[in-house]
């Protein structure tokens, strides 16, 4: 019935120890939490910042990308909506988050 224990280790009578100190469970917290800000939270705080620096420089004749890649020109600004010209007759509204990228001038000729 020994198969999975040794019979060394079970007569030993020694009890393993546990943990540790306190301190040095909250110093792997402290690290463990630094690991996570760097890694995680302080990249996706840069580029929402960007995103909406971004955002904050749109003026009406630049050409766009929205995020499910429509290209466009704008025409209109408003506080939450962009008017796009996409065509020669059509023009549509996109919610102003929606917005992925600023294109170089001269992307969309024909419009």
């Amino acid at each position: 019935m020994n198969f999975f224990i040794s019979d060394a280790m079970a007569e030993s009578g020694q009890a393993v120890n546990g943990g540790g100190s306190p301190l040095q469970l909250i110093i792997m917290i402290g690290i463990f939490f630094a690991i996570m800000y760097f890694m995680i939270i302080r990249p996706q705080s840069k580029k929402a910042k960007e995103h909406q620096e971004l955002l904050d420089s749109l003026r009406k004749g630049n050409e766009i990308a929205t995020a499910s890649g429509i290209l466009g020109k704008i025409q209109k600004i408003d506080e939450n909506f962009i008017q796009l010209k996409i065509a020669n007759d059509t023009i549509i509204t996109v919610q102003r988050h929606a917005i992925g990228s600023l294109m170089p001038k001269g992307t969309l000729k024909n419009l």
